[in-house]
């Protein structure tokens, strides 16, 4: 089991891991090791997960998300696979604690009557601006 909160943990036999070639640093060996990790967790069927935790996931997600419902985390960025694997575990961790934050409530508040006072003074001053730009009626040319 991998701790994320100390209510949520994941099984570790949910997590898929496939280790791929990886593109960038890595002298002669960029084309012979597979040192890149594609770690894969299906969402849809995480019975850990409580539902609200598993929408905002799927929200946070974006489109590393399949439309199977399964979390593709690619992690590339070191040049060994443990490194690789260890980075992108914690970037699962990491993904699913910010999706088991309850969103914070947004409490309405009024604007204050001096921008109001402002934004309509705005708008007279702009109104007046273009009256004064209209085209002069040509009985008054003469």
């Amino acid at each position: 089991m991998i701790p994320i909160t100390p209510d949520i943990s994941i099984d570790d036999s949910t997590i898929e891991e496939r280790f791929i070639r990886a593109s960038g640093p890595g002298g002669q060996n960029v084309n012979k090791v597979a040192t890149a990790v594609q770690l894969r967790f299906d969402v849809a069927s995480a019975a850990s997960l409580p539902g609200d935790v598993r929408a905002r996931l799927v929200r946070l997600a974006g489109r590393r998300m399949t439309t199977e419902g399964v979390l593709v985390i690619e992690a590339r960025r070191y040049r060994t696979r443990e490194r690789n694997r260890a980075d992108a575990l914690a970037r699962l961790t990491a993904l699913i604690r910010r999706a088991a934050e309850p969103p914070k409530p947004r409490r309405r508040t009024r604007p204050p009557r001096a921008s109001k006072t402002r934004r309509l003074e705005t708008k007279r001053r702009r109104g007046t601006v273009k009256r004064t730009r209209a085209a002069v009626p040509e009985s008054e040319m003469d």
